[in-house]
């Protein structure tokens, strides 16, 4: 089982007709685009996202990536894609679960990680940025 994490956010999406393929289905690409989404509204809760990222001067590319599709998605089903924060202190790693929002049957599970680049030097750290850290910490104590 994987971690639930200590701080989450859930986003509903509503799968748009351009989203799937051939099939009926979702096609599996657009699933990434679905976790960057909820990924962003996690970041916006703990109150440090891409703009305060890059304001601080750092970048977070994401260096590795797991999806383990169960049921495709279909035009016209909401979705609830809950992002998990698992790691953060050396690396922001975050954990999904995408399930249909009337049912709660799971869709794909998922997890991502990033690291901290440091955008002048573009040198990758071995531990995340001292301000994402504090942004972390503050969130939890809400």
């Amino acid at each position: 089982m994987r971690s639930p994490g200590v701080l989450h956010c859930d986003t509903e999406i509503l799968v748009p007709f351009f989203d799937i393929d051939t099939m009926n289905v979702v096609w599996h690409g657009h699933y990434v685009k679905y976790l960057e989404i909820a990924r962003c509204a996690l970041l916006d809760k703990i109150g440090h996202n891409y703009a305060a990222m890059l304001e601080s001067g750092y970048a977070w590319p994401v260096i590795d990536m797991q999806l383990r599709y169960v049921r495709g998605a279909t035009f016209g089903q909401t979705l609830n894609v809950r992002a998990s924060l698992v790691e953060w202190e050396n690396r922001l790693k975050v954990n999904y679960l995408i399930t249909d929002r009337t049912s709660g049957e799971r869709l794909t599970r998922a997890s991502t990680v990033q690291v901290a680049v440091q955008i002048a030097s573009r040198e990758m750290q071995l531990a995340s940025p001292t301000v994402f850290i504090d942004a972390i910490e503050k969130a939890l104590k809400c």
